[in-house]
């Protein structure tokens, strides 16, 4: 998770979100718990839009190194500044794994079944993990019967 700083403007029932290291980036909501939402999805939508058309990712500086920047005192003295915790996306980037290759098979197949890349299904059943989910994608739980 990246923690992003958020200015947060407007009043109760039209609230605005931009962020100082994403210019161009922006999300309204009518109460602060939705425009936190609504910011998280928004940003690491627009920021896998950045990786796909080939754009740096500005780094994200924090709030202190923020303070020192003119630009962004001057936006954040009439609003509201906010952390924003969120699982930014990142560039794609090549493994080597090892495993057993009836490992290997079970998860081709299982990728197949679901009508994705063998990658694709890697990083979705990881993810599903490490959410804390107690099994993989495309598996059943069966109860064990007695």
């Amino acid at each position: 998770m990246t923690k992003v700083v958020m200015l947060i403007h407007g009043e109760p029932g039209n609230y605005g979100a931009s962020f100082p290291d994403f210019p161009g980036a922006t999300t309204g909501a009518d109460d602060l718990d939705t425009l936190y939402d609504k910011a998280a999805e928004m940003l690491a939508f627009h920021v896998g839009g950045m990786i796909e058309d080939g754009l740096e990712v500005p780094l994200v500086r924090s709030l202190d190194a923020l303070r020192d920047d003119p630009l962004f005192r001057e936006d954040a003295a009439d609003g509201m500044v906010g952390i924003l915790d969120v699982d930014l996306p990142g560039k794609t980037v090549r493994v080597n794994l090892t495993m057993n290759e009836s490992d290997l098979r079970r998860i081709d197949r299982a990728a197949a079944a679901a009508h994705e890349t063998r990658s694709g299904w890697l990083v979705r059943a990881a993810n599903a993990q490490l959410r804390g989910a107690s099994r993989a994608p495309g598996e059943e739980h069966h109860a064990a019967k007695r």
